[in-house]
C-alpha cells in the first residue's frame, strides 16, 4: 500500500525526498538522538569508475546529521563539514549511514556521520558544525516544511 504524499517541498528533497528520483531517497529512522538511514548507491553516482563519487558519500552524511538536528529539537545549517574517506564506496550496494548531534554550543552545534557497509565496514566519516536558524527563520521553515505555508 502506498501512502500519500502531502504537498509539502521535504519530498523534493536530494538526501531524502521520496519524490526526487535524481535524489537519494535516504529513510531515516530516528532513536533518541541517533538517526539511521539506508540508501543503495547508482551507476549515475559514479566518480573514479566503479566507484562511487565522493560528493555523494558526503551528501549522504550532510543528510543524516540534518536529520540528527531535527532529532535534537534544532533547525540548523551545516556551517563546515571535514569528510574523511576510509574506503573506496561501492557502487550498486546498500549502505547504512548513520549520525548524531555529539555537542550543543548553543547557537552552534556539532555533529558526527558516518557510512557503513551492510556487513559493518565503515566506509567514510564526517563531523561538522551547524548553526541554529534565528528564530523566525525556524518558525517559518517549520511551516513550510509541514506544507502549512511557504516562505517569503
Amino acid at each position: 500500500m502506498t501512502q500519500e504524499l502531502d504537498d509539502s517541498p521535504r519530498h523534493w528533497c536530494f538526501g531524502c525526498g521520496k519524490l526526487n528520483t535524481e535524489g537519494l531517497g535516504i529513510e531515516f529512522e530516528v532513536d533518541g538522538g541517533r538517526v539511521e538511514g539506508r540508501f543503495i548507491t547508482r551507476d549515475s553516482h559514479q566518480g573514479f569508475p566503479g566507484v562511487t563519487h565522493g560528493g555523494i558519500a558526503a551528501t549522504a552524511m550532510d543528510e543524516a546529521m540534518g536529520w540528527a538536528m531535527y532529532a535534537a529539537g534544532a533547525w540548523a545549517m551545516t556551517a563546515k563539514m571535514e569528510v574523511k574517506y576510509r574506503k573506496a564506496i561501492p557502487l550498486n550496494e546498500e549502505l547504512v549511514v548513520t549520525a548524531g548531534v555529539v555537542r550543543d554550543r548553543g547557537r552552534m552545534l556539532e555533529a558526527v556521520a558516518e557510512i557503513r557497509s551492510l556487513a559493518g565496514v565503515r566506509l567514510a566519516e564526517a563531523k561538522a558544525l551547524f548553526v541554529r536558524l534565528p528564530r523566525d527563520k525556524e518558525q517559518q521553515l517549520q511551516e513550510f516544511f509541514l506544507g502549512e505555508g511557504s516562505p517569503a
